[in-house]
């Protein structure tokens, strides 16, 4: 049974993240599901918004959340990119406040209705389409692959926020990464942030945190990370060119988002997947 959901890709996936988007849309069409884009979508303020003005911060979001259930007559947008999906999550969490929402909806110039669900890259795959559902669709297993599932800060935390099942040990990414064969990995660094928002200001600072995650990683068993933000993806994926400066020893480790590795499960083409954008070479762990 087919489902539409609203898509809002957000500037990562239109831009820096194009292969994220375009993984992501083409295991959508092979899992039954019909991503509508957002007509006219627009940034969701992230990252700077929310750090100089509150108001816009909230408004931007809601503006979006608005188009989906006036005018598309949706109940649940598709936000694959995990610093969106933070955004539109604290908009829905600080419209419950009713002087907030009065000022938002002055800006927005519509009223607010709530009820629209936000699905993140992991919701998508392990709430809409269902494990049982992808399994169904796999043709090309992985064979045990031990693959760590990176949330980052942004898809757990804050809880009352994110409303994540466990902000501190999520496992939906790995049961998502299990039913297509993989072999999860237990790791202490699942959330741990990487540094992505002081990746301009404070490159040391980043380049230790990135190294420690990897090498949490490396020493539980993992061949592969899997991750479900473009920020996190691209600092943990070019950081590693840092390391490698210091440490001539040091192995890399690929970097795949989780849209990759359900693709090449459920038969989605390698121009689709965009496995040719990663610093550090995927295949060999996708093969």
């Amino acid at each position: 049974m087919s489902r539409t959901l609203a898509y809002y890709p957000g500037c990562s996936l239109h831009g820096t993240a194009k292969e994220l988007d375009s993984s992501f849309v083409g295991t959508a069409a092979k899992l039954g599901l019909t991503l509508a884009e957002i007509p006219g979508w627009e940034c969701c303020g992230n990252t700077a918004a929310h750090a100089t003005n509150r108001l816009l911060a909230t408004a931007l979001p809601a503006n979006e959340l608005v188009k989906v259930k006036t005018d598309m007559q949706l109940d649940a947008v598709a936000v694959p990119c995990a610093a969106c999906f933070s955004r539109f999550m604290a908009t829905i969490h600080e419209m419950d406040e009713p002087q907030t929402r009065a000022d938002v909806e002055q800006v927005v110039g519509r009223p607010y209705e709530a009820g629209v669900a936000v699905r993140n890259l992991v919701d998508v795959y392990y709430d809409e389409v269902g494990l049982d559902a992808l399994k169904a669709k796999v043709v090309r297993p992985f064979n045990g692959l031990k693959v760590a599932a990176y949330y980052g800060c942004l898809l757990t935390r804050p809880p009352k926020v994110t409303l994540a099942e466990d902000p501190e040990y999520p496992t939906h990414m790995d049961a998502v990464l299990k039913a297509i064969g993989c072999e999860p990995v237990a790791w202490s660094s699942k959330t741990d942030c990487c540094g992505a928002s002081l990746a301009l200001c404070e490159q040391a600072v980043v380049v230790k945190l990135v190294r420690s995650i990897l090498q949490n990683a490396r020493d539980c068993g993992a061949e592969a990370i899997a991750c479900a933000c473009p920020l996190c993806q691209v600092n943990l994926d070019s950081r590693q060119a840092d390391i490698r400066k210091t440490d001539p020893a040091w192995r890399d480790v690929p970097i795949v988002y989780l849209s990759q590795f359900v693709g090449r499960a459920i038969g989605v083409s390698d121009s689709e997947l965009g496995l040719k954008k990663h610093m550090v070479p995927v295949e060999a762990a996708l093969a």
